[in-house]
């Protein structure tokens, strides 16, 4: 071939390689730039999302400042300082209007909000709310009474976020079912509450409305998902809340925020109208269920709640009314109780706060009983994990498409979405090193079929009915068991989401489960943390550890479980143990 050819060949390859190359950096560069784009308009969303919430908190200012104008002279610190209860019956009587109750309200929860960042909407709503009451001839339950809502708990005019750039711009045509029946018996709610992303986590933090604070400790996580909830109660900002629960996201508030909140049984109550990541999964029951400072507050809400007007909007609902009898029983009870689940090792005031109530209770002439949750690490691992993430969260992963993760789920996420043939290779990697860590590892990777679905459905009912013969054998009437706390440094629940074991069980099993402060943390507890070893010694027993120090004087709360369709008995049961706490209680 003479040289002259040769260069036309060149020349020809040079020429296809260099449209080659061009091409593809134009590719590359199509893909950065749609990338950008894609983040801005993420960006764009999140920045109106923030615009439209300032806009209604200044709304909720300027209303507040002219609701109170109409109601001169009024001891708002009074107001704020009565019991829930304390305040439906002046509602009731006269001796307060709801309009100078809302106004109080809504100035406390602006002053909790600077402080911890909470609220994520007004519900402008309350204001037509206010004049339909006066219309109104009978007085509800909840006459007056103002109530925060958990984000994404559906409300006429407003979005529900999720915590999830997915969901902004869909503002709800209709409230959701529990919202309705608030309202038709005179609740007013009048704040949304900020959540994690997704939910699937018990911090509360997500990119749009950022971290919310613990009102008690700053340096301390609020908990979650209901994390607005408790922060916006605990501060004093609110009432009543509506929160949520799939693996604790009520009790875990509640318990670090030092609140009283009840899980109730799956169907209770009514669950339409509400956002998730994981509609369709059905192997851990959520449910939706109150916060407040009170049990009589929890008590009065489930009362209020579980009427004809439910039982109408929503036929799913069972209609079984509050049975007020059981609840102010003083038949003494045969209580059965464990200081640790086997799973999680307690944290030293966690199993001190369940040893003080045991002796307050057998004190008080009720009959307590060693109890030990069947089969836990089989429960934690093949029942919660493989169940909630039955799909090898699939569903959870595609949530996070188009959106920015939030750095406190960054950790979970990440091991999300790494592929099922990754989680089992490591997974058998760490099983001679770290088994816990293995099985979680595995029980990520989901069910695989549905076959394998319906067997695990099946097992879930196993392990229900195997845990309720115990509890027939040994005669119980309730269960008392530690929370999980105290409240955990910011950062850490979303490396510790299996530590949610002493709530997510009651999820499992779909039993009434509710939390009730009795006891602060001590500083001898504090020392005995530091001998903390857990029952593993892997890095998850160092996390937990990392995460409850520094807790001196924050609350620590226990845990009170009744078996399905039980709440009344669940409540009467956390009375109990509130009085008994509170040392306002006589032996029985």
């Amino acid at each position: 071939m003479s040289q002259e050819r040769v260069w036309q060949v060149l020349d020809s390859s040079w020429g296809d390689l260099r449209a080659l190359s061009a091409l593809l950096c134009s590719s590359a560069a199509a893909v950065v730039l749609l990338k950008w784009l894609g983040r801005r308009q993420v960006q764009q969303k999140m920045d109106e999302a923030r615009r439209s919430r300032h806009l209604a908190l200044e709304r909720m200012e300027k209303a507040a400042r002219r609701l109170k104008q109409e109601s001169p002279g009024t001891q708002t610190s009074q107001i704020l300082s009565l019991t829930m209860v304390e305040l439906a019956e002046k509602l009731k009587e006269g001796s307060l209007s709801p309009e100078s109750v809302l106004y109080s309200y809504m100035d406390k929860a602006l002053e909790v909000n600077q402080e911890v960042n909470c609220v994520t909407d007004f519900i402008h709503g309350c204001e037509d709310q206010l004049k339909k009451l006066k219309k109104q001839e009978e007085k509800g339950l909840l006459y007056g009474i103002p109530i925060s809502i958990k984000d994404h708990i559906n409300c006429k005019g407003h979005i529900s976020s999720g915590g999830m750039v997915k969901f902004l711009g869909q503002v709800k045509e209709e409230d959701s079912v529990i919202v309705q029946v608030l309202k038709h018996q005179g609740g007013i709610p009048f704040v949304k509450t900020n959540i994690p992303q997704t939910m699937i986590n018990y911090d509360c933090s997500n990119p749009i409305f950022g971290q919310t604070l613990n009102p008690l400790n700053p340096q301390k996580s609020p908990g979650g998902s209901s994390g607005g909830e408790g922060a916006l109660i605990a501060g004093g900002g609110s009432v009543l809340g509506i929160g949520s629960d799939v693996a604790g996201s009520i009790r875990l508030p509640s318990s670090f925020c030092g609140l009283c909140g009840l899980k109730p049984t799956g169907n209770r109550l009514s669950k339409q109208g509400v956002i998730s990541p994981l509609i369709g999964m059905q192997s851990v029951t959520g449910m939706l269920g109150p916060m407040a400072r009170d049990v009589d507050s929890l008590a009065l809400c489930m009362k209020a709640l579980l009427c004809q007007e439910m039982f109408q909007l929503d036929p799913t609902v069972p209609p079984i009314p509050f049975d007020e009898q059981v609840y102010t029983s003083s038949k003494p009870l045969r209580i059965g109780y464990y200081e640790g689940d086997g799973y999680f090792q307690p944290s030293p005031s966690m199993k001190r706060a369940v040893q003080h109530t045991r002796k307050l209770l057998q004190d008080a002439g009720h009959t307590l009983v060693p109890f030990a949750p069947p089969k836990i690490d089989y429960m934690v691992d093949e029942l919660f994990t493989r169940g909630i993430f039955s799909d090898g969260a699939a569903h959870l992963v595609d949530c996070f498409k188009g959106d920015i993760v939030d750095p406190n789920l960054k950790s979970q996420y990440n091991t999300y979405r790494l592929p099922a043939l990754v989680k089992r290779i490591l997974a058998i990697i760490l099983q001679p090193i770290y088994p816990r860590i293995a099985r979680d590892l595995s029980a990520l990777c989901g069910v695989g079929s549905a076959k394998n679905l319906w067997d695990q459905h099946g097992a879930v009912a196993a392990y229900r009915s195997e845990f309720i013969s115990k509890w027939r054998e040994l005669r119980l009437d309730v269960i008392l068991c530690p929370a999980l706390g105290p409240a955990f440094n910011h950062g850490y629940a979303g490396k510790l989401f299996a530590a949610t074991s002493y709530t997510h069980l009651y999820n499992v099993l779909n039993f009434p489960a509710g939390v009730v402060p009795v006891s602060t943390v001590t500083r001898e507890d504090e020392e005995e943390l530091k001998r903390y070893r857990g029952h593993y010694g892997d890095p998850w027993d160092r996390r937990l550890k990392e995460a409850v120090s520094g807790a001196v004087g924050l609350p620590v709360a226990v845990q009170c479980v009744a078996l399905p369709w039980q709440e009344e008995l669940c409540l009467r049961f956390m009375k109990e143990v509130e009085a008994l706490a509170r040392g306002t209680k006589r032996n029985v």
